[in-house]
């Protein structure tokens, strides 16, 4: 294996190109997982649930979907487009919360220029 190579990217690229598709039938169907059309539709829900998890502002905890098989090649590009989503996604939350620091920042500058208050309380018994 080169230092180069990533196998993680290499996994993705597989999935997404259909790799583990079987070279004796032309076909890229998980036996597991049913048919090719269950396959599909299995993962076009999930899909659609990363997608909504990208635009809402409070989404469901993401639990990893298990028995898809390989995504099928007519939905890389969808993929791609989520992928792309995602990565603006965190870039503008990254942006928010270095913006929220320096608010807090700003805050704490302003709040240390403050003379101290006096005492509330009187002692009358001394």
């Amino acid at each position: 294996m080169s230092p180069d190579a990533d196998p993680i990217a290499g996994a993705d690229a597989d999935l997404i190109t259909g790799a583990d598709a079987d070279p004796t039938t032309g076909s890229d169907a998980d036996p597991t997982t049913g048919s090719d059309a269950d396959r599909a539709t299995a993962w076009e829900a999930v899909l659609t649930s990363l997608e909504q998890a990208t635009v809402d502002d409070d989404p469901a905890p993401w639990r990893e979907p298990t028995g898809l098989g390989p995504m099928p090649r007519g939905l890389a590009g969808r993929a791609s487009r989520l992928l792309a989503a995602q990565r603006d996604r965190m870039a503008t939350l990254d942006r928010d919360r270095r913006q929220a620091l320096e608010h807090l920042g700003a805050l704490r500058q302003v709040d240390a220029t403050r003379a101290p208050q006096r005492s509330v309380y009187l002692d009358a018994s001394a």
